[in-house]
């Protein structure tokens, strides 16, 4: 039979009532109001990142994007400062930063779908600045040319499947070390750059002069950035960065920048290359750089590995073994930036774990990432901005940096935590993993501390009896070592 109508006029029909109960429109977000996007382009992220089928939104992946650049944006200050100490061009490393950052990032989230960004790795760019070019002469080219080798060297280990093979080479206490180490190794050399601690003939280094201005200002970033990640707040260092900042110009510590944007030229682009000469390949691959590229890669490609799958993680991606989709993807990404990182000269381009501030604000897919890498890539114009963060000032004898010490200091705040991790009741463990965590700030060498650990760890397991256990790879490094401790005298004994 017909469905009847209601006795109230416009009424709809009765069945058709009961069959299809009339739904109370949602309202529409400002965001979309201010930004519509077309129905079909809409569909087409969708299709390409699965946003709905994660349990996102378009929305949420920018908004996601966006968090993650501004808390990681400080490495377009950062990284220059630091390479430029090294002799680097300041402008063109802050450019070629820009541009790295924003292609790999953009590679990570249309090829892995996970969001997921990249940049120089701070840790890294210091091992170049100050172990490899300031440390033993080398020229920034050949410093590169190891970042390539390390990025190649990653990059051949995940399509060979080799990944699971070296994670298990290397105690769990010795990689857990060499972050530490680093960590400690980067938090010196923020002080050294804050002016706060200074070389000393007696001592070697001493507490510098507090009330002095460019010491200060550092110290006023640092406490500024600690006590904000105190509290949990984003955006810690970049707050500590823009305190000394303001506090230097202030006080007339800084000077104030030139403009604020400006079109790259084409002395922006130099460091681009260079590192790909076969004089700097062959000098890179020395027997005394070596053991130093082994540090560059372990610390890369570890640091990897545990940064996505914590944000993974936090992010409700990883399955049941707790590994993310897309994995092998997002090591092959990962290894070609470190490579490529090499290639446009600054430094080992990696995974950031800041990148949990945008899976904080809700993203799950690679679609924030893209945002993220559009934001770097604008990025490019505002070079003279990112040069009054790297400003150097001449403080006694040295010339210093007082705006990136608190972000160096940070740095190895976060990367000291993971202390914990270590056994220490186990001599075989805690021992190695003391000699690399004193060895690699205290000789000023990451790969003397490395070095250092791994024969505590053979001898070690040598006397508990536990020779048997020790990774092939292991007992490989020990000659490796020896040689680089002794290559002064066999440069000038046995080669000379």
């Amino acid at each position: 039979p017909e469905p009847t109508r209601s006795r109230r006029r416009g009424s709809p029909l009765v069945g058709q009532a009961r069959q299809q109960p009339l739904r109370r429109a949602r309202a529409v977000p400002f965001f979309r109001k201010a930004f519509p996007l077309p129905c079909r382009a809409v569909s087409v992220l969708e299709r390409r990142f699965r946003i709905r089928e994660r349990g996102s939104s378009v929305r949420t992946e920018v908004v996601g994007g966006v968090g993650t650049f501004l808390t990681m944006c400080y490495i377009l200050f950062v990284n220059p400062a630091i390479l430029s100490a090294a002799g680097m061009p300041f402008e063109a490393v802050a450019t070629a930063t820009a541009i790295a950052a924003c292609v790999a990032t953009l590679a990570m989230g249309v090829l892995a779908n996970v969001p997921l960004a990249l940049a120089s790795g701070l840790g890294l760019n210091a091992v170049v600045a100050f172990d490899i070019v300031l440390g033993r002469g080398y020229s920034w080219e050949v410093g590169m040319a190891c970042i390539v080798i390390e990025g190649l060297l990653a990059l051949v280990l995940v399509i060979a499947g080799l990944r699971e093979a070296v994670m298990r080479a290397i105690p769990l206490s010795l990689k857990l070390a060499i972050g530490v180490g680093i960590g400690l190794f980067i938090t010196l050399v923020g002080l050294r750059e804050g002016g706060i601690v200074v070389s000393s003939p007696a001592t070697g280094i001493e507490l510098a002069d507090l009330s002095a201005g460019p010491p200060l200002v550092a110290l006023a970033g640092i406490i500024v950035a600690g006590a904000l990640a105190v509290r949990g707040m984003r955006g810690s260092i970049l707050a500590g960065i823009a305190t000394t900042l303001v506090l230097g110009l202030a006080f007339g510590v800084l000077d104030g920048p030139d403009g604020v944007a400006d079109v790259p030229g084409s002395d922006s682009f130099s460091t681009i290359g260079d590192a790909l000469s076969w004089d700097h390949i062959e000098e890179a691959l020395s027997l005394v750089l070596i053991p130093v590229i082994f540090a560059l890669f372990v610390t890369d490609f570890f640091d990897t590995i545990g940064t996505s799958v914590a944000v993974g993680s936090a992010a409700g991606l990883t399955d049941e073994r707790g590994e993310l989709p897309n994995i092998r993807r997002l090591l092959l990404v990962d290894s070609a930036a470190a490579a490529g990182g090499g290639v446009m000269g600054v430094s080992s381009v990696t995974t950031y774990v800041e990148s949990g501030a945008g899976v904080a604000e809700g993203a799950r897919t690679g679609l924030a990432s893209v945002v993220t890498a559009v934001l770097f890539g604008l990025a490019i114009l505002f070079v003279p901005v990112m040069a009054l963060v790297g400003q150097g000032v001449t403080y006694g004898e040295a010339t210093i940096h007082p705006a990136v010490a608190p972000a160096l200091v940070m740095v190895g705040y976060l990367m000291m935590r993971i202390v914990t991790g270590i056994d220490w009741s186990e001599p075989e463990s805690a021992l190695p993993a003391f000699l690399v965590i004193a060895g690699i700030p205290l000789t000023f060498s990451i790969a003397a501390g490395i070095g250092l650990g791994v024969f505590g760890y053979v001898v070690a397991m040598l006397v508990r009896g536990r020779a048997r256990e020790v990774h092939p790879l292991m007992w490989a490094l020990v000659p490796l070592f020896a040689a680089f401790f002794l290559a002064d005298w066999l440069s000038g004994s046995v080669f000379g």
